[in-house]
């Protein structure tokens, strides 16, 4: 059994680590199997070795941001403590990197874990990324959150973010509405994800100048995109010949991210996803970079990582 005592020259550092009722100092304790107790400026530690040492560490870290003005709430505290806990060769700050952008409620971007990282990086190496895994890893808000970055910076003039409507056929047409309504659904969560970032006036402002544009894949034919930061996202429902399409779209000064789930394919059963097609065709491509994130890396509730994971073992047996 192992005792050790963190102190820290701030008491303001100790209360925001407290958030309310002590709620930190209990998930990290629980995560980790210790005890842990604060008082006044003190934190005190006690429990196996190594899980003392790692709790340690990430208080360290933790106390650092909050120097730094760099914001975390309880759910990157508890995404931290639990990759620690399983991976104790990386360190805290490999879970709460720097910051790519502030949105509009003050919350602060940051790639949580080694893979979002290497993510992040690739997207900003590389003109032609794919970003593949399952729902809740980050692939899609972490390249629209580099998008607005980079549109900020002016390093690319718009932002194209697109998605295939896999019911685009015959179905489509029984829906009510023009065309725009008819897609609107499929393109939700696009939406969805840019007002989180930029805010919904700013966001329907930079729409209608058509700085930004969110379309269904379909409406990419034909066109060259120069300048632009591309997102084709949910592309495992995209067929060979759309995703063949949508790829050589990339022009001069342009990025594209292509981001999908090849366990969740919703299109006919003898349909080939374009997804698939791609990576086997492209894996050996230089100038393009393949990132592949896990179950490991979902940011979701907890329940959800659990419910991947158990999907993930159904299949392998």
């Amino acid at each position: 059994m192992a005792k050790k005592q963190i102190e820290f020259n701030d008491y303001q550092i100790i209360k925001k680590l407290n958030f309310n009722e002590h709620e930190a100092l209990k998930l990290i304790a629980k995560t980790f199997k210790i005890k842990i107790g604060s008082r006044g400026q003190i934190i005190n530690l006690e429990g196996d070795q190594n899980s003392v040492n790692l709790a340690s560490t990430l208080f360290h870290h933790l106390a650092n941001m909050l120097k730094n003005n760099k914001n975390f709430n309880l759910e990157d505290i508890r995404n931290a403590a639990l990759r620690m806990h399983e991976e104790p060769l990386l360190k805290a700050q490999d879970f709460l990197g720097e910051s790519l952008l502030k949105t509009k409620n003050y919350k602060d971007v940051i790639p949580k874990g080694p893979a979002q990282q290497a993510y992040v990086d690739a997207i900003k190496e590389y003109d032609l990324v794919f970003g593949v895994g399952p729902a809740g890893t980050g692939k899609t808000y972490l390249a629209m959150t580099l998008a607005v970055v980079l549109l900020k910076a002016k390093t690319v003039s718009r932002i194209i973010l697109t998605r295939p409507a896999v019911e685009a056929g015959e179905k489509l047409g029984f829906l009510p509405g023009n065309m725009e309504e008819k897609v609107s659904p499929y393109l939700r969560p696009l939406y969805d994800a840019l007002f989180d970032l930029v805010g919904a006036k700013e966001a329907e402002e930079l729409i209608s100048h058509n700085v930004i544009e969110v379309a269904p894949l379909a409406f990419m034919r034909g066109r060259t995109l120069n300048n632009a930061f591309i997102i084709l996202d949910e592309a495992q429902n995209t067929t060979v010949e759309q995703m063949k399409m949508a790829l050589t779209r990339l022009g001069f000064s342009s990025k594209m991210v292509v981001t999908g789930d090849i366990t969740q394919i919703d299109l006919p059963p003898k349909q080939k996803s374009g997804l698939i097609d791609a990576l086997r065709i492209l894996k050996k491509v230089d100038s393009i970079k393949i990132c592949r994130l896990t179950e490991k890396d979902v940011l979701r509730h907890p329940i959800v990582k659990a419910i991947v994971k158990a999907y993930e073992n159904n299949n392998e047996n």
